[in-house]
């Protein structure tokens, strides 16, 4: 279950990412400078309408799959209390099958996790992908409007003006472009099912 907690909880962890980011700003930002802008897409992610409606949604679904995969899990360990309880007084080939039937059980409970797990990461790169594919044009008449010369991820700054912060702005006008995100579990598509596999 651990991918499936980090897959219910990315975008979680992009709040307090956003956050311990803002606490160190100094007293005396300096000056603005002309034609350097910044944007900060994972506090986008985080503070926009769409960003927390993918949070809750993605918590929503990995709940369900955890309730899913919940009974495959305790049947396997009572199965397995069993067996160590009563399998001396078992015949021994009635003790392999047995034996062989609950490996089999574990397998493809095993099989089952994995699939659901890559099918909220799938789901969770989708909707990051909408709001990506939403922000953009934002972002270009933001950078046009401020006279940009120059964008910079707010990842690679340090310290900056916020006078140069296009991150609000971008927030703003998303919430009014794209207000939430309805979307259920998204079945990984063929060619992409063996990636996360052959990268394991």
């Amino acid at each position: 279950m651990k991918a499936l907690i980090i897959a219910a909880t990315a975008a979680a962890s992009l709040v307090a990412t956003a956050a311990s980011a803002q606490t160190a700003a100094p007293a005396n930002p300096g000056p603005v400078v002309p034609g350097v802008c910044v944007y900060y897409n994972a506090r986008l992610l985080a503070q926009s309408a769409a960003g927390q409606a993918v949070e809750a949604r993605m918590q929503q679904l990995a709940q369900e799959v955890q309730g899913e995969l919940q009974p495959y899990a305790t049947q396997i360990q009572t199965e397995a209390q069993q067996l160590q309880t009563s399998g001396a007084s078992l015949p021994a080939d009635q003790l392999q099958q047995r034996r062989q039937a609950l490996q089999q059980r574990a397998q493809e409970a095993q099989q089952l996790e994995a699939t659901r797990e890559n099918e909220l990461r799938y789901t969770l790169a989708m909707q990051r992908q909408a709001i990506t594919e939403a922000v953009s044009p934002i972002l270009t008449a933001l950078y046009q409007e401020r006279g940009c010369g120059l964008l910079l991820d707010r990842e690679s700054v340090f310290m900056m003006n916020p006078a140069m912060d296009l991150t609000d702005a971008a927030i703003q006008r998303l919430n009014t472009a794209l207000p939430t995100l309805s979307f259920n579990r998204m079945a990984v598509p063929a060619q992409q099912s063996q990636q996360p596999a052959a990268a394991n």
